[in-house]
């Protein structure tokens, strides 16, 4: 489907990667890995035909439809509502829609001829016909169900795409890309803006998906639901293995410990060598031998770079112990003008306990997590702090109140003036910030740069109940195994806003679930959890397919009367619809007659026979007129009744 070749570009003077050979198959699923910075965004961009490669080529099938959905939010320039936006991007929608729109164009032309007006009502015919064996009527179905899948409800289907906000904007572009029957789909970090219910309805869909995926996510768990294979972009190579991103990690840890082992055996040789070289140097007897070992030297081949992990064992500092109940609720309700979010809250929060918070975007977790932290106080009902409460609380817009004027070494050290700057720097590394990056004054860091040194400097803080809210947005794998080792080995009390699944495996002991202003309490991790929702989704399918048992008899019923009354309502105009089609048949045959009559020489040179032609010729023309105008109306009276009883 893509075959890629000799493929190379740069990036700041750079090789991203060079001479790229390898090939994407129409059933692929794969996970494209490798440290940040390394070129995995761009090689989606590469695909997608937003970049130029340096040298080579990527070779397309002809016709291949590609959806791209980047890692950046994208504003739409359009004043269309949600429904009719991602309507437009369905394919046989678009191209049935606007191909009868360009015929009724057309036939409502006085100047075209009576033979181009016939053959655009059987190219109508025809499109009608395509349209009622196709799914065209119930494509808009189809669109009601992706919509709801990624969260939206059918209030919005009619709201203006300005109206939300950008994460939604994002889900309304996934959406596109879903309904367009694309053949490969990239996806730049998908999961960023979904709850876990949205996610779990999108890794079913892509694994039903019957075309390419080529997926960039930080999120474990859902790049081992979706892929199969995976693309690993090391040492300015793009290497292929045939199998899922667990099984990658096994060999990646094998290849990379002969890699070290080679480096290890290289080195030895290298300082053997030097050692000879140091020795004989200036023994005239040894010259040969020496001027051997140099041009031995010279010949070794330069060693593979390993994209090294740096392991941390990072430690919260010891907290100071807190009440059995650090925090209580009591009737908490929130709300925002006329919506409500909250209703009637009561939790008791007790010392240890590691807490997520789930449920779909909008229904209030991050409400509960400010109510929780103390930045909401407008809200009915009591919030109790516990006997030596001390609450830390994360949120993506905290970065905002980091210092701009200050480094990040100070920025941590203004926490805890006990570590040294080996261990800041160690800490800021693990938080993806190298080299001179330390010395960067807040101020030049982007966004995700912030919440990344905001959770660094969270990691030193003596809190004993932590509120977090997204924390692994901007995070890579190694800076989230360290968070969540942290967070593991925290003896505070802790309550996490999250959708990361694999990250909230081994923290958590209990579930928030808030949906429609209420919460409700699942006392196991996040798997026990997934499986009650699971269980819970089986037992209401089990109750729907046993009610559609009992009412399919009705059901059938019901559809007969409909089918009945549908023929009855358009019976008697389908039977004028064929007289009047028999009717265009004849005076079509007619009207030829005649023309071909006007041609010959014993009509056109006797004017009386002539003018008689001439005559009933002007009278077929009217009359086919006529039989014109009752086709379109019957057809247009049919349609409307037949679309009155559609059943989707």
């Amino acid at each position: 489907m893509i075959e890629i070749k000799n493929l190379s570009i740069q990036f700041t003077g750079e090789n991203l990667f060079e001479n790229v050979n390898l090939r994407i198959d129409k059933h692929d699923k794969i996970a494209l890995v490798g440290a940040n910075g390394k070129g995995k965004s761009t090689f989606l961009k590469l695909i997608y035909g937003i970049e130029k490669p340096e040298t080579g080529e990527i070779k397309k099938q002809k016709g291949i439809r590609i959806g791209y959905l980047p890692q950046e939010l994208i504003s739409f320039k359009t004043n269309k509502t949600l429904f009719d936006e991602v309507k437009s991007s369905v394919l046989d929608l678009k191209t049935i829609h606007e191909k009868e729109q360009e015929i009724l164009n057309s036939l409502s032309n006085n100047k075209i001829s009576e033979e181009e007006k016939l053959e655009f009502l059987k190219l109508l015919g025809e499109l009608q016909h395509k349209k009622e064996i196709s799914d065209f009527y119930t494509a808009e179905s189809k669109i009601k169900k992706v919509l709801i899948g990624l969260g939206f409800e059918e209030k919005d289907f009619y709201k203006h795409i300005n109206e939300f906000s950008g994460g939604l904007q994002m889900r309304i572009q996934l959406a596109k890309i879903l309904l367009s029957e694309n053949d490969l789909i990239l996806l730049d970090e998908p999961t960023n803006h979904l709850d876990i219910e949205t996610l779990t309805w999108l890794e079913d869909f892509l694994v039903e998906f019957k075309g390419a995926i080529i997926v960039v996510s930080h999120d474990r768990h859902f790049i081992n639901k979706v892929t199969n294979k995976t693309l690993e972009i090391f040492n300015h190579q793009i290497n292929f293995f045939p199998g899922t991103y667990e099984q990658y990690l096994i060999f990646k840890k094998q290849r990379d410990n002969q890699l070290r082992q080679i480096e290890k055996n290289r080195e030895r040789k290298i300082k053997e060598i030097e050692r000879f070289i140091e020795r004989f140097r200036y023994k005239a007897t040894k010259a040969r031998q020496v001027q051997s070992r140099i041009k031995m030297l010279e010949k070794l081949e330069p060693l593979q770079i390993l994209d090294e992990e740096k392991k941390i064992d990072f430690k919260f500092p010891e907290p100071s112990r807190s009440g059995i109940i650090p925090i209580e609720l009591k009737n908490v309700s929130k709300s925002y003008g006329h919506l409500k979010v909250l209703e009637n809250i009561n939790i008791k929060i007790e010392r240890g306990e590691k807490i997520a918070i789930v449920g779909p975007n909008g229904s209030g977790k991050t409400t509960l997590a400010k109510i929780l932290a103390g930045k909401i106080n407008n809200f009915s009902g009591e919030i109790i702090y516990g006997h030596n409460t001390t609450v830390s609380y994360y949120e993506q817009e905290i970065a905002e109140n980091l210092n701009p004027e200050i480094d990040l070494i100070d920025t941590l050290s203004e926490v805890n003036e006990e570590l040294t700057p080996g261990q800041i720097r160690t800490l800021l590394g693990a938080f993806l910030f190298s080299g001179d990056d330390v010395f960067k004054k807040v101020k030049v860091l982007s966004g995700g740069e912030k919440s990344r040194l905001a959770l660094a400097k969270l990691l030193l803080t003596k809190s004993n109940f932590i509120i977090l809210d997204e924390p692994t947005n901007h995070l890579d794998y190694s800076s989230k195994e360290i968070l969540q080792s942290a967070l593991i080995n925290f003896t505070g009390t802790l309550v996490i806003v999250s959708h990361d699944i694999d990250f909230l495996k081994p923290i958590v002991n209990k579930v928030y679930e808030i949906r429609n202003c209420s919460l409700k309490v699942y006392y196991g991790g996040i798997e026990y959890y997934l499986q009650k929702k699971k269980d819970e989704k089986e037992s209401i399918n089990r109750n729907e397919l046993e009610l559609n048992r009992i009412t399919r008899k009705e059901q059938k019923r019901i559809e007969a009367e409909l089918r009945q009354k549908k023929y009855n309502q358009t019976k008697e105009l389908k039977k004028q619809l064929q007289i009047c089609e028999n009717n265009i048949i004849k005076l079509e045959k007619e009207k030829a007659e005649i023309e071909l009559d006007l041609t010959k020489l014993e009509v056109f040179s006797n004017p009386l026979i002539a003018k008689e032609k001439n005559l009933e010729y002007e009278k077929i023309k009217i009359q086919l007129e006529t039989e014109y105008n009752n086709w379109t109306e019957l057809m247009n009276k049919i349609e409307e009744i037949e679309k009155k009883f559609d059943i989707n």
